[in-house]
């Protein structure tokens, strides 16, 4: 018989935009019983996961709750419940899941219609409002924050000019919601798609998202119960059948509703961790979360420039949970990222596609997002670029980040 060691994963600093540190609350969580998914106890937990979520969409919509699956699954059931084969659906491109929205939308049966701009910047809101002008789309999906070129686009003015077409505006905030201001309800978002493994610092196994009731409306019109729980009074879809069983919101939304209705069993352990995830996010306080973010940001753009470093991207459109930095010429960027885990146990990221191998990204989202990680983080950077024989004023970068921290910065971005 095979011996077998003991799990035990190694103790990491992760700086990433994505997973991140777990507060030990949550991971406490994550270890009580086991309730039944239809036990009193237990739905009064969905319903009042419900209620946090509506506080951190900022927004009215009834339906909000999660999606048992990692981030993608989110928004693959909105898609897959919105588009039906032949609609035309705009995507604007600004980085790699502006390009994963095309390809869901794609599977979907979507006439698909997409512009793109330079990465490491992002759209003026006028360029997406005059294309949807030209091509006339029943539904527009975004980006929010592109964690793969650390951008962050403005939605208000686009979500207004929806609203006023009736355009339905689909929103990827999977890399923003818990890190900085999401506001589904002020900028017209119609549905809103988030993820449990970054800002939220839950482990990754849910997207908690919310939709109004535009969306509910094109929902129900294809709506169609499941066969072996219909009876003689269940409707029958109007439109086209949502052509997926798992990501059809169209149930999803009567099991998270008074009426219960079976749809699959319900993630129990992971519902536990989402809701002390939020109940610690919201005892924390919406403004002073997002303010937490943003200073532990500014120390670490501050110590990366005392380095000598050069951030990639638009600095007036920066996503404030991720920073971006091209790696300097003539350094081995995985061999620092690898020295970087192995000798400090620290994490950063690269990129994908056309950014592999020339800009590292560093994370700053949820629990990662603290003064000793960034203050880690900058000094065993140093330290492995010097090792690499890179140049640079050694102590500068920490001492740019006290400064942050000790109110003495200026105008850093």
């Amino acid at each position: 018989m095979s011996n077998y060691r003991e799990l035990s994963p190694s103790l990491r600093t992760i700086m990433t935009p994505g997973p991140v540190e777990v507060d030990p609350r949550v991971l406490r969580a994550l270890s009580f019983p086991i309730l039944g998914q239809f036990d009193p106890e237990f739905t009064s937990l969905m319903n009042e996961t419900m209620a946090m979520l509506r506080e951190l969409y900022i927004t009215n919509n009834e339906w909000c709750y999660p999606v048992d699956g990692t981030s993608r699954s989110g928004i693959e059931a909105v898609l897959v419940s919105l588009i039906q084969p032949g609609d035309k659906v705009l995507v604007p491109i600004y980085g790699r899941f502006g390009h994963l929205l095309v390809e869901i939308s794609e599977r979907c049966g979507a006439d698909v219609v997409f512009i793109e701009t330079t990465w490491g910047s992002v759209f003026d809101p006028e360029e997406v409002i005059k294309a949807i002008h030209v091509h006339k789309p029943s539904l527009v999906a975004m980006v929010h924050g592109e964690t793969s070129t650390g951008q962050m686009q403005p939605l208000a003015e686009i979500g207004k000019v929806c609203r006023e077409l009736d355009i339905l505006l689909v929103v990827d905030a999977v890399a923003t919601i818990g890190g900085t201001p999401v506001e589904t309800d002020a900028w017209h978002l119609d549905a809103v798609m988030g993820g449990t493994q970054k800002c939220l610092s839950v482990p990754s196994g849910m997207a908690p998202l919310t939709y109004n009731s535009r969306v509910e409306k094109k929902l129900l019109s294809r709506k169609t119960v499941e066969r072996g729980l219909r009876d003689a009074a269940s409707a029958r879809a109007e439109g086209r059948t949502i052509a997926s069983n798992y990501f059809d919101l169209s149930q999803l939304q009567d099991y998270w509703s008074s009426a219960r209705l079976n749809h699959h069993t319900e993630a129990t352990s992971m519902l536990y961790g989402l809701h002390e995830g939020l109940r610690i996010l919201l005892q924390e306080g919406l403004d002073a979360r997002f303010q937490r973010h943003r200073i532990n940001e500014r120390a670490l753009v501050a110590g990366i420039q005392g380095m000598g470093l050069q951030l990639y991207g638009d600095l007036s459109s920066k996503l404030p949970v991720v920073t971006c930095i091209n790696i300097p010429d003539g350094i081995d960027g995985e061999s620092v990222r690898s020295m970087l885990l192995e000798d400090f146990g620290i994490e950063i990221a690269s990129s994908f596609g056309p950014l592999k191998g020339k800009i590292w990204r560093i994370g700053t989202m949820g629990f990662s997002c603290q003064r000793k990680n960034v203050l880690h983080v900058l000094a065993a950077l140093e330290a492995v670029l010097l090792r690499h024989r890179h140049g640079l004023p050694a102590g500068e970068a920490v001492q740019a980040a006290l400064d942050v921290y000790a109110g003495k910065e200026g105008a850093l971005c």
